[in-house]
C-alpha cells in the first residue's frame, strides 16, 4: 500500500482578509512531490484557509490513489487537534469544512501530525502565491509557480557550532551549511516558505549495471568495469559525533553482513531464498567488524535483520560489545522471487524481459512476484522513521543487507532510484547516516572496509 504525506497550509492577510491556501502531496517513500494545489479564496480567516488547504490536499491524495494511507502534516495546532478528535470544533465556518475533510478518505487511512512552521514551507509558499495572485485579480496557476524552487533558495541557516578543528560535529554542520543555496526569505502572509529538502528526481535512465550482490549477490558480468568507473570514492568520515546545533541525532551505523557461500559467486540472495549462513570468510569478516566497532566505542544498541547471515554478524558484534540484539523485520533484504540463487547471467538467459523491466523501473518486480525496489523503499522509509523515533539521540548499529543500506543512503541524500545501480557495497562494510531533529539527514560514511585490510 502506498503512503502519501499531505502538507497543507492557509493564511489570511487581515484575519479575516484576502486569503488563500496551499497543499502538496508527497510520496512518503521517496520524498517526491506528486502534486501541488493552491487557490485564492477571497475574504476569510486563517483557520478557514487552513481547512480549505487540508480539504484540497486530501482530495488530491485521493485522486492519486484512494487506497493509500495519508499522513497529514500541518503547522496549525488547531486543525490537527480538531481533526484528531482531541479538540471540539465550535466555529460555524469550520464545522462543514472539517466534516468535508473527514469524508474524503476513510478515517483509518488518515493520520495527523503537527509540525513547526519552518517544516511546512512548501504549502506555506503555495498559499502565499495564491494570495499574491488574488491581489492581482487572478487565480494561482501551477505553470507560474516557483514555490519548490524558491524553497530551495530560502533554507534557514544553521548556527555553526563551536568545537576544535576537525571536530566531527562542526564539520557536519559546515557541510550542511555549504550545501545550502544562497537566497533570502520572501515576505510572508505571515508564515511561509518551503520544505527544506528538494525531492529526488523520479526519472529513470538505463542503468550501467545491476546492483551489487545481495541486492542481490548477482553477477554484473561485462558491466563490472563500467560500473566501477561510475562509483565515486567517498571521503573518509572523521567520526559519528552529534551536531550540537541540532541536538544529538539518531545515528545509524549500517553494517552489511559478512560473506555467505553465495557472495563470491555473485548470486541473488534475498529474503525469499535459502537463507544462507555465513561462510568461514564471512565469520572472519564479522569478527573484524566487531573488533573495529569495539575500538570506536560509540555503539549503544544493535538491531538486526531477521535473516541468518545478519543475525550471525550481529551476534559477533554483540559478543564484543556486551549488548543484546533486537530483530527488526523491516531490515530484511529484498525478495528476488524466482531469481533467488541465480547469477545475473542466468537470470538474463531465463527471464530476459522481466530483467529488462526490472532494470528500467523501480516499480517492476522480479519474476515470480518478488519485491520491487519501490516496495523496498517504502518498507525502509517506514522502518527508518520507526527506528529514528525509538533511538532519538543514540548511535545504533543496524546489521542488514545491500539493498536496505543503499536505500537508506539514497533516501538520506535525495538521490533518484537509479542510484542504487551506482553504489558498490562490500561484504562487512560500514556506512553511517545521522538523522537530525529538523528532519535533515547527513551521510557520514559509506562502504568503509578499512577494518578488513
Amino acid at each position: 500500500m502506498r503512503e502519501f504525506i499531505v502538507e497543507a497550509d492557509g493564511g489570511s492577510r487581515g484575519n479575516p482578509g484576502p486569503a488563500g491556501y496551499g497543499s502538496v502531496v508527497i510520496d512518503a517513500a521517496t520524498g517526491e512531490t506528486l502534486t501541488e494545489a493552491a487557490e485564492y479564496i477571497g475574504i476569510a480567516t486563517n483557520n478557514v484557509a487552513e481547512y480549505r488547504g487540508l480539504v484540497a490536499g486530501l482530495k488530491a491524495a485521493r485522486e492519486l490513489d484512494p487506497t493509500a494511507t495519508v499522513r497529514v502534516r500541518m503547522d496549525s495546532k488547531l486543525v490537527v487537534e480538531q481533526m484528531s478528535g482531541r479538540w471540539k470544533i465550535k466555529h460555524p465556518d469550520m464545522k462543514p469544512l472539517a466534516a468535508e475533510a473527514a469524508r474524503i478518505l476513510p478515517p483509518s487511512q488518515v493520520g495527523y501530525e503537527w509540525i513547526p512552521r519552518e517544516q511546512n514551507k512548501h504549502a506555506d509558499r503555495l498559499a502565499n502565491e495564491a494570495m499574491d495572485a488574488g491581489k492581482r485579480g487572478e487565480q494561482w496557476s501551477p505553470s507560474r509557480s516557483t514555490a519548490e524552487l524558491d524553497a530551495r533558495a530560502t533554507r534557514p541557516a544553521t548556527p555553526e557550532p563551536s568545537g576544535p578543528p576537525g571536530d566531527a560535529a562542526a564539520g557536519a554542520a559546515k557541510a550542511r551549511a555549504a550545501l545550502r543555496a544562497p537566497g533570502s526569505e520572501t515576505p510572508r502572509k505571515g508564515r511561509g516558505e518551503l520544505r527544506d529538502q528538494p525531492p529526488p528526481s523520479r526519472g529513470l535512465t538505463t542503468p550501467v549495471a545491476p546492483p551489487s550482490p545481495d541486492a542481490g549477490e548477482a553477477a554484473k558480468s561485462e558491466n563490472d568495469v563500467r560500473a566501477a568507473r561510475n562509483v565515486a570514492t567517498p571521503a573518509p568520515a572523521v567520526g559519528w559525533g552529534a551536531a550540537p546545533d541540532m541536538g544529538a541525532p539518531a545515528t545509524f551505523v549500517l553494517l552489511r553482513h559478512g560473506e555467505t557461500p553465495l557472495t563470491p559467486q555473485k548470486r541473488f540472495s534475498g529474503s525469499g531464498g535459502t537463507d544462507p549462513a555465513l561462510s568461514d570468510a564471512g565469520r572472519e569478516q564479522a569478527e573484524r567488524a566487531a573488533a573495529a566497532l569495539a575500538a570506536r566505542g560509540t555503539i549503544q544498541a544493535i538491531v538486526s535483520s531477521p535473516l541468518t547471515r545478519t543475525r550471525q554478524t550481529a551476534e559477533a558484534v554483540a559478543a564484543r560489545l556486551g549488548l543484546d540484539v533486537s530483530i527488526e523485520d523491516g531490515l530484511r533484504e529484498t525478495d528476488f522471487g524466482a531469481w533467488e540463487g541465480l547469477t545475473f547471467a542466468e537470470v538474463r538467459e531465463r527471464h530476459p524481459d522481466d530483467l529488462n523491466a526490472w532494470l528500467a523501473s523501480p516499480e517492476a518486480e522480479p519474476t515470480g512476484g518478488g519485491e520491487s525496489f519501490e516496495a523496498t523503499a517504502r518498507r525502509i522509509a517506514a522502518t527508518r522513521d520507526k527506528l529514528v523515533a525509538s533511538y532519538a539521540g543514540r548511535t545504533v548499529l543496524l546489521v542488514t543487507h545491500v539493498t536496505p543500506i543503499k536505500t537508506f543512503v539514497r533516501l538520506a541524500i535525495g538521490a533518484p532510484s537509479e542510484s542504487l545501480f551506482r553504489m558498490e557495497l562490500s561484504a562487512a562494510s560500514l556506512s553511517a547516516v545521522a538523522y537530525y531533529a529538523d528532519g535533515n539527514a547527513s551521510l557520514r560514511l559509506f562502504n568503509d572496509t578499512s577494518h578488513l585490510r
